[in-house]
């Protein structure tokens, strides 16, 4: 499919603003508007190298305020949507459920009725980015497919479960041109440090605890976000209408494993002794309705498109240790006053 003007939403956050960079880069005759209501985890900063690009626009604004998007949809006339914002960090969802069922469910609704309303009459698509937490919890064997039933555990997997179901219903009830993906957790630069892999990187480079759920043996499968950022092209630009793709890195770790792989890169990169960031290492109650194993099929993604992971994890670890550690102001910018609020209320008590 061929694409003039699109909606990327949550185009300031992690995944959102790798994938913002490699269209502007690689689709220099797309017009990209970036919407983003640039909350914690949004920071336009993510953006430097392309935000003077010609064929770059950045709007700030919220999906759950229905009138300014229908209005944006109206005036904007797009050719697509890839849609990203969404609030995703699961305990967060448990303090506030109510804010995630509002931007993911009510906000990704509002999205749907603009685009359905004002989209063109040939060429246009909806894309919802989700996650594979909406699958609920696996045991000791067995993936993640395509149709494996929704089971989510958590108010955000259920939001996000939620969404999904909204949008394949505007594709069986409006005709809608949609595709969707389910993703594994991603990691690398960018990324707000409210999640496993960034929190550990941050706290070992300033010797403060790195807590650990329960015994650290939730099990998740990584992928290095510019891989998912590809597999997302990918599926816009040649998924058949109506399909869902899983994309995973086929990369399971337990997390007590991988943040002893973190501590022995850090202890090298910031010339410690051999064990000394694994000594911070520290157990905390585990988080309520915490899912035990999540493992990502993705051999229709790769079947059907040809996508693949490009990174080992051990490599893509490294880089992005790298990145942090290079980039100590973004760091120190992100984790300011109610980073630090949020910090001490998640984690003191535990």
């Amino acid at each position: 499919m061929e694409f003039k003007k699109i909606l990327i939403t949550g185009g300031a956050g992690f995944i959102g603003s790798h994938l913002v960079r490699l269209f502007i880069n690689k689709y220099p005759n797309y017009h990209i508007v970036n919407l983003d209501k640039l909350t914690y985890a949004g920071n336009l900063s993510n953006l430097h190298d392309i935000e003077n690009k010609t064929n770059y626009e950045f709007i700030k604004g919220d999906i759950v305020d229905a009138s300014f998007i229908n209005q944006l949809f109206l005036e904007q006339k797009f050719d697509g949507v890839i849609h990203l914002a969404a609030e995703s960090h699961v305990d967060r969802s448990i303090s506030n459920p109510l804010e995630f069922v509002m931007t993911n469910v009510i906000g990704t609704v509002n999205l749907l009725n603009a685009a359905k309303a004002n989209k063109k009459e040939d060429g246009f698509r909806f894309y919802h980015v989700s996650t594979d937490e909406v699958y609920g919890s696996l045991g000791e064997t067995n993936m993640f497919t395509e149709s494996t039933a929704y089971d989510p555990h958590s108010p955000y997997s259920a939001s996000k479960a939620s969404s999904d179901h909204f949008v394949r219903a505007y594709h069986d009830t409006y005709g809608m041109d949609i595709v969707i993906s389910n993703c594994s957790n991603n990691y690398g630069s960018f990324h707000f440090p409210e999640k496993l892999i960034p929190l550990s990187i941050y706290n070992i480079k300033n010797n403060k605890p790195i807590p650990i759920y329960g015994k650290g043996e939730n099990i998740r499968d990584w992928l290095w976000v510019e891989d998912h950022a590809r597999a997302i092209d990918l599926i816009f630009h040649n998924a058949k209408k109506g399909n869902t793709y899983n994309i995973g890195g086929h990369n399971e770790w337990t997390n007590i494993d991988l943040i002893h792989l973190l501590c022995k890169i850090m202890d090298k990169k910031l010339n410690r002794a051999a064990g000394d960031s694994a000594k911070l290492i520290t157990y905390v109650k585990d988080r309520a309705g915490h899912d035990l194993r999540y493992a990502i099929d993705s051999s229709k993604l790769q079947n059907d498109l040809g996508w693949i992971p490009t990174l080992q994890f051990e490599e893509g670890l490294e880089k992005t240790v790298d990145w942090y550690l290079n980039n100590e102001v973004w760091l120190n910018n992100v984790t300011s006053g109610d980073y630090e609020k949020y910090y001490k209320e998640q984690y003191s008590k535990r």
